[in-house]
């Protein structure tokens, strides 16, 4: 396994992507191998980044550009395996519609497309999660741990289910805040806190325990979206949860 950052938190938290060889440094020197994507607004831009990223010994899941068609040769150009699912529907059939389109073409680059389950899109519970896995059966899966777990999931029985279909992992915990709410008005809600940290019965430690039972060998991202301190003393403590989960 490899395992990274993703690093949505930590613009939000700084503002945006301010100083990629200083944020790529500090997350090597705390255990971190890279993170998810290599973004860019222009070809020239992706180049200086990869080159950027390949000098300080760092790699990335995956690419993003202005629009799909540029990410899914963008990252077929640098060598990724996989893309997100790109579709804009927000009813389900024509999501995986569109889904399935996305994943013939992306087929045709030597790409797999992964879902991101994600709670507020078509496929947040674990039942529109079955159903979409069914409706594209040549699609993978990007597992994000607390959105699953936060929509009434058990990320252990869709690593039973869906396991040889993983793309990659989102390590995540979730935090309810506001116990009067729920799924509906999830970012009221709760928020996505540090490995170990939630109050939700997350067990991550078990999931990382049976990714390597499964001799999963991709990406395993950290993500804490809301960071309250500085995001790199808590994705120190998430590199040292992993750690132990794995001792």
């Amino acid at each position: 396994m490899r395992f990274g950052v993703a690093d949505y938190g930590m613009n939000v938290w700084d503002g945006g992507l301010l100083d990629l060889e200083e944020r790529l440094s500090r997350l090597k020197a705390i255990g971190y191998e890279g993170v998810e994507r290599l973004e860019a607004s222009d070809t020239a831009q992706l180049v200086d980044r990869a080159v950027t990223f390949r000098r300080l010994g760092c790699a990335w899941g995956t690419c993003r550009g202005p629009n799909a068609e540029l990410s899914h040769r963008w990252a077929a150009a640098m060598g990724c395996a996989y893309v997100w699912a790109a579709a804009p529907a927000r009813d389900l059939p024509t999501f995986c519609r569109q889904v399935n389109a996305q994943v013939a073409a992306c087929a045709r680059l030597g790409l797999r497309v992964g879902l991101h389950n994600h709670m507020g899109t078509p496929v947040e519970t674990p039942g529109q999660l079955a159903e979409f896995m069914a409706l594209c059966p040549d699609a993978g899966l990007i597992l994000d741990t607390a959105h699953l777990a936060a929509a009434g999931g058990d990320p252990m029985e869709a690593l039973e289910a869906y396991g040889d279909r993983l793309v990659a992992v989102h390590l995540k915990d979730w935090e309810v805040t506001n116990p009067d709410l729920g799924l509906a008005r999830w970012t009221e809600w709760g928020r996505f806190c540090g490995l170990g940290r939630g109050n939700i019965g997350m067990d991550n430690a078990a999931v990382m325990r049976r990714l390597v039972a499964m001799r999963y060998d991709g990406w395993v991202f950290v993500e804490h979206d809301t960071h309250l301190r500085d995001p790199f003393l808590d994705l120190a403590d998430s590199r040292r949860f992993i750690a132990d989960a794995l001792a």
